[in-house]
């Protein structure tokens, strides 16, 4: 596969993350030269060899589809499906403040939808790069993220009592840690 080039699009819309239903960041989908999707994986990661197995096999023609579990991160159920589309819409507004410049409108509406759906890591992602873009730069911080989860994990358990953090810290769905 030295040498394979693919295309990495990002989804400002969060079309496709609706679409499959994705909760985290990297995505992976393969769609053949004819418009087929092969290969669906949340929590795609380049330097995983299964990963990276399964497109070789793809693009060798060895497989016509290539199925991988997900095991890397399952978001719960149990959130009703008005409030995942009021997130999803609350994620579109804000989005669209973005654009007009509206960035403390964006943030509202930002932590309004993750209040609606809190395991979903990319609205909680959009939030953090909004307010800290220079975490994002170069080389993500996967400390300071696993420490500000932990704060707002805290605080989502003050408000309604109950709490996911073990003695490890929080999980960061999308990291090794």
């Amino acid at each position: 596969m030295t040498g394979t080039t693919f295309k990495t699009v990002v989804d400002t819309e969060n079309r496709l993350s609706n679409h499959f239903q994705f909760k985290i960041v990297p995505n992976g989908i393969f769609v053949d030269e004819d418009g087929t999707i092969r290969l669906v994986k949340q929590g795609f990661k380049v330097d995983e060899e299964t990963h990276v197995e399964a497109v070789r096999e793809l693009i060798d023609e060895q497989v016509d589809k290539v199925e991988l579990t997900d095991d890397y991160y399952t978001p719960p159920t149990d959130l009703e499906k008005i409030q995942q589309q009021l997130a999803e819409t609350k994620y579109k507004l804000a989005m669209q403040y973005l654009q007009h410049g509206q960035k403390e409108d964006a943030l509202t509406e930002l932590d309004e939808a993750i209040k609606l759906d809190p395991d979903n890591f990319l609205i909680r992602k959009q939030r953090w790069y909004i307010r800290y873009p220079e975490k994002f730069e170069g080389t993500i911080d996967t400390d300071w993220q696993q420490a500000l989860l932990r704060r707002e994990r805290e605080q989502e358990a003050q408000e309604n009592g109950s709490s996911e953090c073990g003695p490890e810290g929080c999980e960061i769905p999308g990291t090794d840690r």
